[in-house]
């Protein structure tokens, strides 16, 4: 198990290492200058070398580089001199010193993502950190959604194979998977929310948070939730029950199902005691993906719904070149990934006793 974790460990460290590079050159080869996108309309000559000198703008795109890994690292290294960029500025770095050599002092301290160009100076942690619980919310609600329904279903479908409730469920979940997200999503927001509006009170648009009508406090409005959450849901829905019908199917062909069978059991009590758990090791891995993509930032649902989640905020951030924001999500994105696929290494050790952790 120890070994398992240090294996993952070290090949999670080499994939955000490799995301880290590819999206610093990337974005770093893009038209246009940090410094001006900071400054906005009111930069002049003296205002964007200042800028570039306290950024490391002004330095070689090498130098640029092994800064931005600094930042990124739990143990960095920082100069003495107030005006290098590395200089331990405690505005900027929460973190402990270690020891001093020479001009170099060495520290520990959070991953340091940077600053918003276009949110006055804004962490890009603290921009993160506002949107990605909101963005959980709604992918959980998706996930559970889908799990429950998609279980049911396809052990539904999988009970009456090839009967009429096989075939009608077979056809809504073949139409779940073809349809586009942004699609649903946009029929949903018109149809609920505006034509049967009056039935539903439920919003076209609108966030899990929401000033009230005075502007002045923050309340949590639990019925914006639903039509993102069955619109993200929707898809992985559609794959769960294929998943599942399916699995369920080549499972009722093993012998020892015959066997619980020929005990007399019912059909309920073979799936509870039996099938269901062996069925679920595809589906785990289906929701898993999806989960995870889903706290990436599910993008158009979250833009057309007016969700303020990480995938809302990714579409502002391309829109306003705002690349600090951009590459410290595509980096927590990247993390989110890593920690869902190890603990679906471990769900799978449970579900399947077979299966062992190296």
């Amino acid at each position: 198990m120890f070994s398992y974790f240090l294996n993952k460990l070290f090949y999670a460290l080499l994939t955000l290492f490799g995301v880290n590079t590819v999206i610093f050159f990337l974005f770093n080869v893009l038209p246009g200058d940090p410094a001006q996108m900071m400054l906005g309309q009111n930069e002049d000559s003296a205002q964007i070398a200042a800028v570039k000198a306290k950024y490391g703008f002004d330095k070689p795109i090498s130098t640029q580089y092994l800064y931005y890994l600094n930042d990124l690292s739990p143990l960095s290294f920082h100069s003495t001199h107030t005006k290098d960029y590395t200089h331990l500025d405690k505005g900027k770095y929460t973190a402990a010193q270690l020891f001093t050599i020479g001009e170099t002092t060495t520290v520990i301290k959070y991953p340091y993502l940077r600053e918003s160009f276009t949110k006055q100076g804004k962490k890009v942690s603290q921009v993160i950190g506002e949107t990605l619980p909101n963005t959980a919310v709604l992918a959980v609600s998706a996930i559970t959604l889908a799990i429950i329904l998609g279980v049911f279903f396809g052990i539904l479908s999988a009970l009456f194979k090839d009967q009429w409730i096989d075939k009608t469920i077979q056809i809504f979940s073949t139409l779940g998977m073809s349809v586009p997200s942004f699609f649903s999503a946009i029929l949903f927001a018109w149809f609920f929310g505006y034509v049967l509006h009056e039935y539903t009170h439920l919003e076209m648009t609108g966030s899990l948070y929401e000033l009230d009508d005075f502007g002045e406090k923050m309340h949590i409005q639990w019925e914006n939730l639903i039509l993102p959450a069955v619109v993200l849901g929707i898809r992985p829905l559609a794959v769960v029950i294929q998943l599942m019908r399916n699995s369920l199917l080549e499972v009722f062909n093993q012998d020892y199902i015959r066997t619980a069978r020929a005990k007399g059991l019912s059909d309920v009590q073979v799936i509870r005691k039996h099938a269901i758990k062996n069925a679920l090791n595809p589906v785990v891995t289906a929701i898993s993906g999806w989960f995870a993509s889903m706290l990436a930032g599910a993008v158009f649902v979250e833009y057309i719904f007016g969700w303020n989640g990480l995938g809302k905020e990714i579409v502002n951030a391309l829109n306003t070149l705002d690349l600090p924001v951009i590459m410290g999500s595509v980096l927590v994105i990247a993390l989110l990934f890593i920690v869902i696929n190890i603990l679906v290494d471990v769900i799978y050790g449970w579900l399947d006793p077979k299966v062992k952790l190296e």
